[in-house]
């Protein structure tokens, strides 16, 4: 009994703790969203709203999030 008490709110802090993941990355490795930000960085870029440099490192990090979503989404679909 005791322990039942003990272990239902480590169980329910990891239930959120793993929403809480699911979340952030289905947000972070999402397809259209990386699109909308990377056609933004190229506007403010164009716009002279950030430099080459911050350009060219924002770009590397959001073409990288991109690789890792389309792998994400090809190994979901391998495991239907």
């Amino acid at each position: 009994m005791i322990f039942k008490l003990f272990s239902l709110p480590i169980r329910t802090l990891i239930k959120i703790g793993e929403k809480i993941q699911e979340e952030a990355d289905q947000e972070l490795y999402n397809i259209p969203y990386i699109q909308q930000q990377l056609v933004e960085l190229h506007t403010m870029y164009e716009m002279e709203e950030i430099d080459e440099e911050t350009y060219i490192e924002r770009e590397e990090e959001l073409l990288n999030r991109y690789k890792i979503a389309k792998e994400r989404e090809k190994n979901e679909r391998l495991n239907e």
